[in-house]
Formats: C-alpha cells, sequence, structure tokens
C-alpha cells in the first residue's frame, strides 16, 4: 500500500490522482491533501477520503472547513492553513509519495521540504524545477531518491530512457502541440483574445498553462525542467511541433535509435505510471493504433514564438534568470487574462524584465523565493505602465 500526499488536490493533476487512487484502492491511500482556496470541494474530498491532514490557503477558510466537518460528523481530520500547512501536508510521516502539483511557485517550499524529508515525489508543478531546479535535484540526490515527472513529456522521456543509459543519449526531443496559434499569422496575434487563447486543441488545463502552452512558453519551461531532471545542457535538448499530441516525447541515442512514447491524452496514464514505478500494470488506459493515419511534425517558429527561445536562453544561463522567467511570465499571463496587456505583449513584458535580472547564483530555497516576489514586483509595475492603471497582485497564485 502506497501512502500518498497531493499538494494542488482540488487542481486538474490532484483530481486526476485521486481518479487513479479510486481505481486501485487496494494499492493506494490518501494519506495528506494540500487544497488551496477551493474549501467546497476540499469538504468533498475531505468526506470522501478522510485524510490525516487537510490544508487550504487561509486561516478563515480553515475555519470554516473545521466548522463544516464538525456539523458533518467527520472526525480525526487535521486542518491546516497557508505556506506552513501545505508544508505540514508535503511531510507528513505517514506518507511516502507526494504529488506536487500546485501551480507556480507557491508550491516550492513544500516540494523542497518533502524532498529533504526523504518522500519520493512526483512533479507536475514545473515552475519549481525552473526556479529551484538545482537546489531540488541536489538535495534529491542527496536523500537517494528519485524526482518522478509527471508532465506528459518529461514522463515520456523518463519511460524511454529506461532503453538505454544517459551517456548514450545523444538528444531528448520534445514534442509540442503548438498551441491554438500554430496556422494563425503572426500579424493576426494583435487581436487574440482571451477566450481563444484559452481554447487549447489538445489538453484542458489550468488557465496560466493553457496560454503558456498558447505563447509557447510552456514548452520553454520543460525544456528547463528537462535540463534539470535528467542533467543535460539544453545544447541537447529539442523541439519539435507534434499538432497530434499522439507522440508525447523521443530519446534520440548515439547509434542513431529514436524511441518514443505513444499514449492517450489523458493525465491519468503518467500519473499512474509515476505511482506505480518501477512496475507496471494493467490499467483501462488504453491506445489504439489504428488512430495512427498520420503523424506531422515540424520546427517551431521562435519568432513567431519568441517565448520559446526566451527559455532556451535562461536555460543556458541559469541562476536568477530562469526565477526570473517564471515570475514575469505569471505576472504577463494574468495581466492578460486579466484584460491588462494584449496576447504578443506578453514576450515582450517578459524579455524586459529577464534582461534586467542579475544572473546570481542562489543559495536557497529563500534566496529563490526573495527573487522571484522582486521579479514579480518589477513585472507587475511594467504591466501597470502598459495599461495605465495600478500594479496587479504580486503574490504568487495558488490552486
Amino acid at each position: 500500500m502506497k501512502r500518498i500526499a497531493i499538494l494542488g488536490s482540488t487542481g486538474s493533476i490532484g483530481r486526476s490522482t485521486l481518479s487513479v487512487v479510486e481505481s486501485f484502492p487496494d494499492r493506494f491511500q490518501v494519506v495528506s491533501l494540500a487544497a488551496g482556496r477551493n474549501v467546497d470541494l476540499a469538504f468533498e474530498q475531505a468526506k470522501r477520503w478522510h485524510p490525516r491532514v487537510l490544508s487550504v490557503a487561509l486561516e478563515s477558510q480553515a475555519e470554516n472547513l473545521k466548522h463544516r466537518l464538525k456539523s458533518a460528523g467527520i472526525t480525526g481530520i487535521e486542518v491546516v492553513h497557508g505556506a506552513s500547512g501545505t508544508v505540514t501536508v508535503a511531510t507528513h510521516p505517514e506518507s511516502d509519495f507526494v504529488v506536487s502539483a500546485i501551480v507556480g511557485v507557491a508550491g516550492l517550499e513544500a516540494t523542497y521540504e518533502a524532498v529533504k524529508a526523504g518522500k519520493t515525489v512526483g512533479l507536475a508543478n514545473k515552475e519549481c524545477l525552473v526556479a529551484a531546479g538545482e537546489l531540488i535535484t541536489a538535495e534529491a540526490r542527496r536523500q537517494g531518491k528519485p524526482l518522478l515527472p509527471i508532465d506528459s513529456e518529461h514522463n515520456a522521456v523518463h519511460q524511454c530512457l529506461r532503453g538505454g543509459q544517459m551517456d548514450e543519449v545523444r538528444r531528448i526531443w520534445l514534442t509540442a502541440s503548438g498551441g491554438p496559434f500554430l496556422n494563425t499569422p503572426v500579424s493576426k496575434f494583435v487581436d487574440i483574445t482571451v477566450a481563444q487563447a484559452l481554447n487549447h486543441p489538445t489538453w484542458k488545463m489550468g488557465n496560466r498553462i493553457t496560454i503558456d502552452s498558447a505563447t509557447l512558453m510552456n514548452k520553454g519551461f520543460e525544456v528547463i525542467e528537462a535540463c534539470r531532471l535528467f542533467n543535460l545542457p539544453p545544447e541537447q535538448i529539442s523541439v519539435i511541433v507534434h499538432p497530434q499530441s499522439t507522440i508525447h516525447s523521443l530519446v534520440e541515442f548515439v547509434d542513431g535509435s529514436i524511441l518514443a512514447q505513444l499514449s492517450v491524452t489523458d493525465m491519468r496514464l503518467p500519473i499512474l505510471y509515476a505511482l506505480t514505478y518501477p512496475d507496471r500494470i494493467p490499467s483501462e488506459l488504453n491506445f489504439s493504433l489504428s488512430d495512427l493515419r498520420h503523424l506531422d511534425f515540424s520546427p517551431p517558429d521562435m519568432e513567431k514564438f519568441p517565448c520559446l527561445q526566451l527559455a532556451f536562453e535562461a536555460a543556458k544561463t541559469g541562476g536568477g534568470k530562469t526565477v526570473a522567467l517564471n515570475a514575469a511570465d505569471e505576472i504577463a499571463v494574468s495581466a492578460f487574462l486579466e484584460g491588462s496587456i494584449r496576447f504578443q505583449e506578453i514576450p515582450l513584458l517578459i524579455q524586459e524584465v529577464v534582461s534586467e535580472t542579475p544572473v546570481g547564483k542562489l543559495e536557497s530555497i529563500k534566496e529563490v523565493l526573495m527573487l522571484d516576489r522582486s521579479v514579480r514586483t518589477i513585472a507587475a509595475e511594467k504591466v501597470a505602465s502598459l495599461s495605465g492603471r495600478s500594479p496587479v497582485s504580486v503574490g504568487a497564485r495558488k490552486n
């Protein structure tokens, strides 16, 4: 029986993880949940899973949840809140596997503390590795515990790497759907609406990651994540546009062999792989080979989607640049969703902020978070200058 903690239990990855747990009740048990701001869903999850600890974002929400649980006659659940509550969920002594699925750096401290506590971590939060990948991977090596990717692309790479040794790898290929604007002329970008940008052709995801997929910044974050997860320089990571999203990633070996991972576009499959690794167990998540009528591939247009180029540059430089990339992107995407800036202004804002951020080597999670807050303030001020209104909130959003 594997005992699981979920950071971001009310988000799409968290809900998918609970769906996997429900399908295999003899293999998995829920120990602790961090639910963020969705108190109604947190209450329903408490009733269904009865975790030892349940965390929400605010103290007022925690008090509300305690009252609702008491009124429903549900006992034995410790309700906590805030960043410290999320850390409590991540480091609960009864858990042995932590799913990190809180969007943004809001889950960074808890993820790092989970690794430090000797937990095996399944990473669905790419921002943790973008902002503090060197610190997290170094701690995982010290603990002798694997970091298991849940992102479909990195999960696919992890599976392909079981077919060879790391010193046999020539290149990792991350596939990208191309997003909703793959075939939209750049001259039309000025007219892109929020609704259009949120209409991803393949995946159903949260708002930020969907916009990041439309700008290809999400793929850029995945490049940085791949560098950290697999200890490879960005020169050995390539992106290939594959609109069908059938092949999730490929690994090219030095002898010319290429291994590809194919599966249904359902996040429950990479979650199941991570939860059961190194074993594989039967599931109903089957892929029909008859659907392989054609597969298209093309190089990404870096001029049309400059966010991807910005990510490659930040990956090469490292340090404060990747922290700034993530923080500036979150502020820019939030501003776009609120109507403060236009779609094509997202990469312009990010480039300006990143260029002003010193490289610097960050020695602790505290330093990462301090720089993150500073960059958010700068980015918010730039949004205000573009939109002619007060700075947007600079706090890290939570699930």
